[in-house]
This record gives structure tokens, C-alpha cells and sequence, in this order.
């Protein structure tokens, strides 16, 4: 079936632990025929796949329509003319959140971003740090200001999931949301007189 050109998403990858954030976002889109996934991720964000996770990057880049390496700025996410609904970046590095934050495009995830932005397309930013001291806090302001959806990995424990796998797919989902995807089966709030989230 062939993918429909117009729903194309930009998941990026940075360097900041909660890297399954960014591969399960993958996983998800992959089985969704109508979802065109393009992967930007830093060096950093390299390492950390062989630090979290036991995937090798070859892996994670064969779930992915197209892959961009993050010094090619003359590719088409860089573009504003370049049609994408939306992007996400998980995990969101605050090396990350500050380059987006303060419009310092100085490789291709950031400068994807910064598109993002101007063209008034959903960016949503999986922030991962802990504890978060004012400068984090002013930054995520900033961005906030500028457009971004700040989108900490917050597990709800409403859904009541059943193993750490089904968490991390419940919180990814509800993310993708926010840049247009639906993700089928995701749990939602279903009101107290049901007592958990239902499909």
C-alpha cells in the first residue's frame, strides 16, 4: 500500500537516556501504512542506543521510511517547503532544548525543529531530565513560547499498564498524538465510574 505523502513525521534522537522513547515512537509508525517516519539522530543519541538498549543503530534505522544523518542540512526536513505534519524528538536532550529553544540550528535535528517552528507545525519535545533546575525551566518557557510542546516521558498510571514495555508504548503514544498520529488501541481515560483507561 502505497504511504500517503502529506502524513510524513521527522522523529529525532538525541543523546538524553529514555532513548526506547524514540525507538518505540518508530516501532509505532512502522505499523502504520499511511505514516511516512524520517529519523535524525545525533552521535550522542548513537551511543546511548548501545548503552540502553541491546538494538544495534542499524536496527533502529531499518525501522525508518528514510534516514538523514544530522550533519545534512540540504536535506529535506531542513526545508520549509519539505511537507511534514509534525516532528518529535525523544528523548529531548537540554542540549537539544536549548539549541531549539534559543533558534541555534547548527545541525540537521535542530534545524529540523527550528522548521518546524516557523512553519507552525506541531514539535513536540519528550524532555528528559531530572531534577530540572531554572535554567531547564526557562528554557522549556522559551520554547513553549515559540511553539513546542514540552512532553516530559510522565508515565500515567491511570492506564494501568501491565510491564514497563506497555508503559513506555502508552506514554509514546499519547505524544504522537500531539503531532497528528493515532495511535490504534491507545488507551484513554475512561472516567472514575470505570475505574482505568479504556481502548
Amino acid at each position: 500500500m502505497a504511504k500517503r505523502e502529506n502524513l510524513r513525521i521527522v522523529v529525532g534522537l538525541t543523546g538524553a537516556s529514555g532513548v526506547v522513547y524514540g525507538i518505540r515512537a518508530l516501532e509505532l509508525l512502522k505499523q502504520m501504512p499511511d505514516v511516512e517516519a524520517h529519523l535524525v539522530a545525533t552521535a550522542a543519541a548513537r551511543l546511548t542506543v548501545g548503552l540502553e538498549t541491546d538494538r544495534s543503530m542499524e536496527d533502529v534505522e531499518a525501522l525508518a521510511d528514510v534516514v538523514h544523518p544530522i550533519r545534512d542540512v540540504s536535506a529535506g526536513p531542513a526545508s520549509g517547503s519539505f511537507p511534514v505534519s509534525g516532528m518529535l524528538v525523544a528523548p529531548c536532550s537540554i542540549r537539544a532544548l536549548s539549541a531549539i529553544a534559543n533558534s541555534h540550528a547548527s545541525d540537521l535535528l535542530t534545524r529540523a525543529a527550528d522548521v518546524t517552528l516557523k512553519e507552525r507545525r506541531p514539535l513536540v519535545l519528550m524532555v528528559r531530565e531530572a531534577p530540572l533546575h531554572l535554567g531547564h525551566l526557562r528554557l522549556m518557557a522559551s520554547a513553549t513560547e515559540t511553539g513546542a510542546v514540552v512532553f516530559p516521558p510522565v508515565p500515567a498510571f491511570y492506564e494501568h499498564p501491565a510491564d514497563l514495555e506497555e508503559l513506555i508504548t502508552n506514554t509514546t503514544a499519547a505524544a504522537l498524538a500531539r503531532v497528528g498520529v493515532e495511535v490504534p488501541g491507545r488507551k484513554r481515560w475512561g472516567g472514575p465510574e470505570n475505574g482505568r483507561a479504556t481502548d
